[in-house]
C-alpha cells in the first residue's frame, strides 16, 4: 500500500501558493512529530543553566503570577456575561497597562527579550475575531497576554488556583464538557461578541485546534469562521537554532519544553498581523471554505505547505496497540481520504464485517473502480479515484478490496491488533483458515500502511512446525508469549511513533484552545480555493 505517482493530486506538499491545486498532499514530516536532540555543547550549556539561571527564572516567573492576580481578582469581579462598559473606567485602564507590563516582565525574565511585532493589530471593530497559527506551544499565550484578547478555554479551566483568575480576567468563551450543547452556545456566544460591534474584545482562536511542530498548517476547524464575519490572520513564528518551544503529541512533554527554554540564553518570537480577511458572500455562506481559504492566506505568508490531516490523525497515529505506525505510514492518508468521500471511519465499524465477506467472496479480491465506488456506495468521483490509487500500486487498474478492508479496520479500531488480524486471517486464509508467508507480508503491509515490509523472520518465528501455512490461532498464541513482536521483527531498525508517558488515555487537544467546532463541521472533501485576497 502506498501513494502512486499519478498528477498533481499525488504530488508532493509544495508552497501553500500553489492554489491550482485540487489537494495537497501529506507533508514530509508528520506535523505531531517533533524530534530534539542536544549536541555535547548544548547538553553542557543546559547542565550549566539548570544550576544557575533556571531556578531564578522560574521563581521570578511565579512571583509575577502572584502578582498579577489580585490586579487580575478585582478586576474580573461582576458578571462575565454583562457587555464590557464602554469606555473602560479610569482604574480599569491602569489594571489593563499594568497586568500587560507585569505579563511583558515574565516572558522577559524567561528568555523572550525581544518579541518581533509585524503589521498592525486591526481594532476590534474592523475584526473581531483574531485567527493566530500555527499553534504549537503553550508559548502561544505570549500573543494573547499582549493583546488582552478573549480566547476559547475548557470551563474546567476558571477553577485552577491563580491561573483560572488570570484566565477569567480576558473574558474567556468557555466550552464545558459535560453539557452536550456547550460546542452550539459557544459558536452563538462567538456570534454575539463579533457582531457587537466592538463594543467586546476580540476573541483570538487557534483554528487547528490542537498542536503541531509548526512544519505545515492541518485543517483549520470552522468554529471561528461560522459567524461569517471578517478575521484578522495572526502568524507566530519562533526562528530560534534549537527548538524547544514545541510540545505537540509525539516528542518532550510540557515539563521537559519549560526548563529546557528557560536554560536558553535568549528566545526569539515573531508575531505577524497580516491584513483583515473579509469573506466573500459564499464564503459566509459556507465556513469550511472560508476557514480553508484563510489557512491559504497564512500558509503563504509562514512559507508552509498545508495539509488536510487533523487531531482525528493524530489519535489515529498515537493509538495503542501492538502495530503501532511507523513515522511514513500511508494510513493517515487513506483516513483523510475516506472522510473526504464524506464517510466517517468511527461509523464505519459496523460494515466492517459486510465489507469483509464480500472481499473474500471474491477472486484474489479484485475490484474495478466502479466495482469499488458500488461496494462503498459512493459515485465516481476524483476523490475516490485518489483513494483507489493508494491500492492500485501496479497502475492496472483493479485493487485487492481485502486490502481496504485490512486498512478501514485499522482506522476504525486502531488500538485492536488481533481484530484486525483475525479479520484479515478471515478474507486471505484457506479452507482450513491459514495463510502463507506472501499472505502474512500482504496483510502487515497493509495493517502499517508501508509499500515493503520483510515478514520473513516473524513467520518463521510463528510457524515452528515448518508447514509453511500458520493460522490466526498460531498467530495469537505468539503474540501472547512475544507482545512486542512488532519492534523486534518488523521495524526494529524503522522510526515509529512511540506511546510515550506524556500520551493521555483518551486524547484531547494539547493547546490552551479548545475545539469548540460542531460535531459535523468540516466533514467532506476541501473545498475549492476560490478566494485568495
Amino acid at each position: 500500500m502506498r501513494l502512486r505517482g499519478r498528477d498533481s493530486r499525488a504530488a508532493p506538499a509544495s508552497s501553500a501558493g500553489t492554489s491550482d491545486a485540487r489537494r495537497l498532499a501529506p507533508p514530509g514530516r508528520n506535523p505531531f512529530v517533533h524530534e530534539l536532540r542536544l549536541s555535547a555543547l548544548q547538553k553542557a550549556q543546559v547542565t550549566i543553566m539548570t544550576l544557575t539561571l533556571f531556578p531564578v527564572r522560574l521563581l521570578f516567573a511565579a512571583c509575577m503570577m502572584l502578582l498579577a492576580w489580585p490586579l487580575a481578582l478585582v478586576a474580573s469581579l461582576g458578571s462575565a456575561e454583562r457587555e464590557p462598559e464602554q469606555p473602560l473606567a479610569s482604574w480599569r485602564k491602569v489594571v489593563d497597562v499594568l497586568l500587560r507590563a507585569i505579563m511583558r516582565t515574565m516572558w522577559f525574565a524567561g528568555g523572550f527579550h525581544h518579541v518581533a511585532v509585524k503589521g498592525r493589530q486591526a481594532l476590534p471593530s474592523e475584526a473581531a475575531i483574531l485567527t493566530l497559527a500555527p499553534h504549537s506551544s503553550y508559548f502561544d499565550a505570549i500573543p494573547v497576554t499582549m493583546t488582552m484578547s478573549s480566547i476559547v478555554m475548557k470551563a474546567e479551566s476558571r477553577d485552577i488556583p491563580i491561573w483560572g483568575t488570570l484566565i477569567k480576567y480576558i473574558r474567556p468563551v468557555f466550552v464545558s464538557r459535560s453539557d452536550q450543547d456547550s460546542r452550539r452556545k459557544t459558536v452563538e456566544e462567538i456570534k454575539r461578541r463579533a457582531q457587537s460591534g466592538g463594543k467586546w474584545p476580540q476573541i483570538m482562536i487557534f483554528p487547528e485546534g490542537t498542536c503541531t511542530n509548526r512544519t505545515c498548517l492541518i485543517t483549520f476547524k470552522p468554529g471561528a469562521f461560522i459567524p461569517g464575519v471578517p478575521v484578522q490572520p495572526v502568524v507566530l513564528r519562533y526562528p530560534n537554532r534549537l527548538d524547544t518551544i514545541t510540545w505537540t503529541w509525539q516528542g518532550p512533554g510540557a515539563l521537559k519544553i519549560l526548563w529546557l527554554t528557560l536554560c536558553q540564553f535568549h528566545n526569539q518570537v515573531e508575531i505577524e498581523f497580516l491584513p483583515v480577511y473579509s469573506p466573500s458572500e459564499e464564503e459566509r455562506k459556507d465556513p469550511a471554505l472560508y476557514a480553508s481559504n484563510v489557512r491559504r492566506v497564512m500558509a503563504e505568508a509562514l512559507g508552509v505547505s498545508v495539509t488536510d490531516y487533523t487531531f482525528e490523525d493524530c489519535q489515529l497515529a498515537l493509538a495503542e496497540g501492538q502495530l503501532r505506525l511507523p513515522e511514513d505510514t500511508c494510513l493517515l492518508e487513506f483516513a483523510r481520504l475516506v472522510r473526504g468521500l464524506g464517510l466517517k471511519p468511527e461509523k464505519l465499524d459496523r460494515a466492517l464485517d459486510r465489507h469483509a465477506e464480500r472481499a473474500g467472496a471474491k477472486p484474489g479480491g479484485r475490484v474495478t473502480l466502479p466495482e469499488f465506488a458500488a461496494q462503498l456506495g459512493v459515485p465516481v468521483s476524483e476523490a475516490l479515484e485518489d483513494l483507489f490509487s493508494l491500492f492500485d500500486e501496479g497502475g492496472g487498474g483493479e485493487i485487492d478490496l481485502r486490502e481496504y478492508v485490512v486498512a478501514l479496520s485499522v482506522v476504525c479500531r486502531p488500538s485492536q491488533t488481533l481484530d484486525t488480524v483475525r479479520l484479515a486471517f478471515q478474507m486471505y486464509g484457506s479452507r482450513d483458515g491459514s495463510i502463507d508467508q506472501g499472505a502474512l507480508s500482504c496483510i502487515l503491509r497493509t495493517a502499517l500502511g508501508v509499500a515493503e515490509l520483510s515478514v520473513a523472520e516473524l513467520f518463521h518465528a510463528i510457524d515452528q512446525e515448518e508447514t509453511g501455512k500458520i493460522t490466526f490461532a498460531d498467530f495469537e498464541r505468539f503474540a501472547e508469549t512475544y507482545p512486542d513482536f512488532a519492534e523486534e521483527y518488523l521495524y526494529p531498525d524503522q522510526t515509529r511513533f512511540q506511546s510515550g508517558a506524556q500520551t493521555p488515555p483518551a486524547l484531547t487537544a494539547n493547546g490552551f484552545c479548545t475545539d469548540f467546532s460542531p460535531e459535523n463541521a468540516g466533514i467532506g472533501p476541501e473545498p475549492l480555493c476560490k478566494k485568495l485576497d
